[in-house]
């Protein structure tokens, strides 16, 4: 299954993805079960820091019981594929685009989200068989960028991440991302009811 095929399953029928960044193991699990059950069944861990690691595994497993994959994120590195892959996660997500690191979780059967922020690095990410980009930082860059890259890359497919707001997310989806990544805001139940609602 090419990179496309696989978010294309991930993602289908999902809004949001639930980020746990820098939680010990029970917190990430604790927090996870709640979206999981919540109705979000997409969860990333980043690794970005040594010893992240371990709440990535302890997310892993916890998905596993339920059939749910969970990727690793922050991935910017060889290293920090082989180390995802350990810990034993479905996928890996990058904040930039980085050839090598495409290669590498490519090399340990896992697929890759890269980030992007430029039309340049899209057309670069399809280039390396990435449709499905992570865009990074969503805030920053605005409903607007999303709406402008849909005319020269219809078949891409945009993950916005970082600094969008629960209240913010329908209009993203509108202009054109297919989802969400969110972290801490996810973690109060009123966010997370509005969003999967």
């Amino acid at each position: 299954m090419n990179q496309g095929e696989y978010f294309d399953q991930l993602f289908e029928g999902q809004r949001v993805m639930a980020i746990w960044r820098g939680l010990p193991p029970e917190e990430t699990v604790a927090l996870s079960t709640a979206v999981w059950d919540g109705g979000v069944g997409l969860v990333e861990v980043p690794i970005g820091q040594p010893g992240q690691e371990e709440a990535l595994a302890a997310a892993v497993a916890a998905g596993r019981e339920r059939g749910l994959a969970v990727g690793a994120g922050t991935v910017v590195s060889a290293g920090h594929v082989e180390r995802a892959a350990e810990a034993g996660a479905a996928y890996t997500v990058a904040p930039g685009l980085d050839a090598s690191v495409v290669a590498a979780s490519h090399e340990a059967g896992l697929p890759h989200l890269p980030g992007v922020a430029t039309a340049s690095e899209v057309q670069r990410a399809r280039e390396l068989g990435c449709t499905w980009v992570k865009v990074f930082p969503a805030s920053v860059l605005g409903p607007a960028w999303f709406k402008a890259m849909r005319g020269p890359f219809p078949d891409a497919r945009f993950v916005g991440t970082g600094g969008v707001g629960p209240d913010e997310v329908g209009r993203y989806l509108e202009a054109g991302a297919s989802a969400i990544g969110m972290g801490s805001a996810l973690a109060d139940p009123a966010n997370l009811a509005k969003l999967v609602g």
